[in-house]
C-alpha cells in the first residue's frame, strides 16, 4: 500500500462561490504558473525555478520570498515534468515495516502529520509504503525505481541496518530518526535516550532505591543500546550495585514486559525499582506486581520511555520521558529536503530532549 498526499496539494476549494458561473469557473480552473510567479515578483522566470528549487546560487531571501509569493498565488508545480526537468519528484519517502511494534503505536499519526506538514510547507509530499520484515528492502528498490521519492526517513535504527547499507550504497539521500553503528554518510534527528536513562536512574536513587533493573526491548535497536548506557552510567555515577540479573532485553510489549518483570520480582533479592526501555513493557509491571500481591507505586516502582497515552491511564499513572513525535517528524523532514538538495549529511545531525511526566509510578522507597 503505497499512500502519496500533501495538504497542499488537496484541491479544495473553501470559497463559497467557486462554481458560481461559466466566466469564474474558467477563471478558478486556470492553472498558475511559475511565469506568474516571476511576474509578481519582478524577477526572470528561471530565478524563480532555481529558488523553489533551492538551488545554492539563490539567496536565501529570494528562496523565502519565492515561496512566499507562489503560496500566496496558489502556484503548484506539475510533478511530472519537474521531475523530467530536474530529476526530482519531491516527494520524501517512508518505509514501515508491519513487523516492526512500532507500526501500531498511536504515536505514529503524530509523526506522519508533522512530516506532512513540513514537506507540503516546502512544496513537497510524503509517499508512505508499508512492507512486512522481509520485504523492506524490495519495497524501497521499487519506490526508487518509479522515482516515488527523492529521499527516505530512515526510523527505529539499527546497529547494523541493511537499510542504511542499501541506500548509502545506492547514493539515495536519506535522514535516520535515530542513529547507526557506523555514522559514515548519515544524517540523523534523535532524542538524547543517554541523559532520560541517567536521570531516571539518579531520580529513584534520590528517592531511596538502591536496588534498580533494566527493561529493555529489542538488542538489535540503537534504542536499546543507547538507554541502556544511559542507565549504566546513571548506575556507576549513583554508586549502585548492578548485577546480571538485573539486567533483561525481549521486552516489547505487555505480555513480554510482564514475562521479564515476573522473573526479577521472583528473585530473592528483587528490584524495588525498574527502569524500563519503552512504555508498552512498562505497562507489563501492573500485572506482574499484582500475581505476586504488589501494588506499584506502593511497593514497586518504575519509570518508562515513549510518553505513549495508555500510560496516563494506568493506575497510578507511568512516570516516563515524552517525545514529540510531531516535532520530530517536522524536523526529520526539513532535514531531508536539505539532504535531497545537496547538504552534506555531517552537517545535519541534530539531538532533541525528552519531557519527563513525573508520575505516581516512580514513588520513594
Amino acid at each position: 500500500m503505497d499512500l502519496n498526499f500533501s495538504l497542499a496539494e488537496t484541491g479544495f476549494c473553501s470559497q463559497p462561490d467557486c462554481m458560481s458561473g461559466p466566466s469564474r469557473l474558467s477563471t478558478q480552473a486556470r492553472r498558475v504558473t511559475i511565469l506568474d510567479v516571476a511576474e509578481a515578483m519582478g524577477v526572470a522566470k528561471g530565478t524563480v525555478s532555481r529558488a523553489l528549487n533551492g538551488h545554492p546560487d539563490i539567496a536565501e531571501a529570494t528562496k523565502r520570498r519565492a515561496r512566499k509569493v507562489a503560496d500566496r498565488l496558489g502556484y503548484r508545480p506539475l510533478g511530472s515534468a519537474q521531475a523530467i526537468r530536474t530529476g526530482r519528484c519531491r516527494s520524501l519517502g517512508l518505509v514501515i515495516e508491519t513487523a516492526e511494534h512500532d507500526a501500531h503505536q498511536p504515536f505514529l499519526a503524530e509523526f506522519l502529520a508533522g512530516l506532512s506538514d513540513s514537506a507540503a510547507e516546502e512544496g513537497w509530499t510524503l509517499t508512505v509504503a508499508s512492507a512486512p520484515g522481509r520485504d523492506t528492502l524490495e519495497t524501497y528498490r521499487r519506490l526508487i525505481s518509479d522515482r516515488k521519492a527523492d529521499g527516505f526517513i530512515v526510523p527505529r535504527t539499527k546497529l547494523d541496518d541493511p537499510r542504511v547499507t542499501m541506500l548509502r550504497d545506492a547514493d539515495i539521500p536519506f535522514v535516520l530518526f535515530g542513529r547507526h553503528g557506523d555514522p559514515d554518510g548519515c544524517a540523523w534527528y534523535d532524542i538524547d535516550m543517554v541523559g532520560a536513562m541517567r536521570e531516571s536512574v539518579r531520580l529513584l536513587a534520590r528517592r531511596g532505591h538502591r536496588r534498580i533493573a533494566f527493561v529493555g526491548g529489542g538488542p538489535q535497536h540503537t534504542y536499546e543500546h543507547l538507554r541502556e548506557e544511559g542507565f549504566r552510567a546513571g548506575m556507576d555515577e549513583a554508586g549502585l550495585a548492578l548485577p546480571d540479573a538485573f539486567v533483561r532485553h525481549g521486552a516489547l510489549d505487555r505480555a513480554s514486559g510482564a514475562e521479564a518483570f515476573g522473573a526479577l520480582l521472583d528473585l530473592p533479592e528483587a528490584p524495588t525499582a525498574f527502569v524500563c526501555a519503552i512504555d508498552a513493557a512498562a505497562l507489563g509491571l501492573w500485572r506482574a506486581a499484582q500475581a505476586r500481591g504488589l501494588v506499584v507505586g506502593r511497593d514497586v516502582a518504575i519509570v518508562g520511555y515513549d510518553g505513549a497515552p495508555d500510560g496516563a491511564h494506568a493506575e497510578p499513572p507511568l512516570a516516563t520521558w515524552a517525545v514529540d513525535y510531531e516535532a520530530a517528524g517536522r524536523r526529520l523532514a526539513a532535514l531531508l529536503i536539505r539532504r535531497a538538495r545537496g547538504e552534506a549529511p555531517e552537517t545535519l545531525r541534530e539531538i532533541a530532549y525528552a519531557r519527563f511526566l513525573d508520575r505516581g509510578s516512580a514513588v520513594a522507597r
